[in-house]
């Protein structure tokens, strides 16, 4: 189980943050996510051998959000 943070361009609107969890709670291996609205960050736990931090910011960005930085820490 890995942790990701990733730093994302300025959130908009409260909405963006659902639709951005939502998008990223339907992925195979992702538990735990959180999208800090006024920090424009995501926090999320995945499972590596399901799914990895490119996954999800793919994931983000076809959502048409820029992913800045991403960190990922093993658990």
């Amino acid at each position: 189980m890995n942790k990701v943070t990733m730093k994302l361009g300025d959130l908009t609107c409260p909405s963006c943050m659902t639709k951005i969890e939502g998008a990223l709670n339907h992925q195979t291996g992702v538990q735990n996510v959180k999208v800090l609205f006024n920090a424009s960050k995501i926090k999320a736990e995945f499972d590596d051998s399901q799914t990895s931090a490119d996954d999800l910011a793919n994931v983000v960005t076809d959502l048409g959000y820029e992913v800045k930085s991403s960190k990922v820490k093993a658990l």
